[in-house]
């Protein structure tokens, strides 16, 4: 089992960034990686302890490759702090239904900028590295979202 850690700055303030992840028709601009889109409809978001995320990918030239998001908040703090999990079937590398956790962090880093710290476990060593890009290809779409 191996975890995730991606560090970004983003220039744009906290609440921004933080909004981006919380907002239903921001997270559906901008999430997944380029050549794969969220639909606004299959967005869901009840951004509370207890509350849900749930949403669809849907890969660009082929719709019928889809990844659904069925997540469960375990922590919210508003600006600060989103930390969940998902039971998940078919994780490479995982027998089963494994539960994947995400902490993701937000924190002010002066000047109108936001360092975004995301964790996630657990990984197969094997695509640690796609998931990383992934992420980064998706910063590239939040960027130009924060950047409006």
């Amino acid at each position: 089992m191996s975890e995730l850690v991606i560090n970004r700055v983003f220039d744009a303030p906290r609440d921004l960034v933080y909004r981006a992840f919380t907002d239903p028709d921001q997270l559906a601009q901008w999430f997944g990686p380029v050549g794969f889109h969220v639909p606004r409809e299959s967005v869901d978001l009840d951004v509370r302890t207890g509350g849900h995320e749930r949403f669809t990918m849907v890969k660009d030239d082929d719709p019928s490759f889809t990844s659904p998001v069925n997540a469960t908040y375990r922590e919210v703090i508003e600006n600060e702090l989103i930390v969940g999990y998902e039971d998940v079937e078919g994780m490479p590398g995982f027998e089963g239904i494994v539960r994947f956790e995400s902490r993701i962090e937000f924190h002010d880093e002066g000047d109108g900028k936001t360092r975004l710290v995301i964790i996630q476990s657990p990984h197969n060593e094997d695509i640690l590295d796609d998931a990383s890009a992934g992420w980064e290809s998706s910063f590239t779409k939040l960027d130009a979202l924060l950047a409006a």
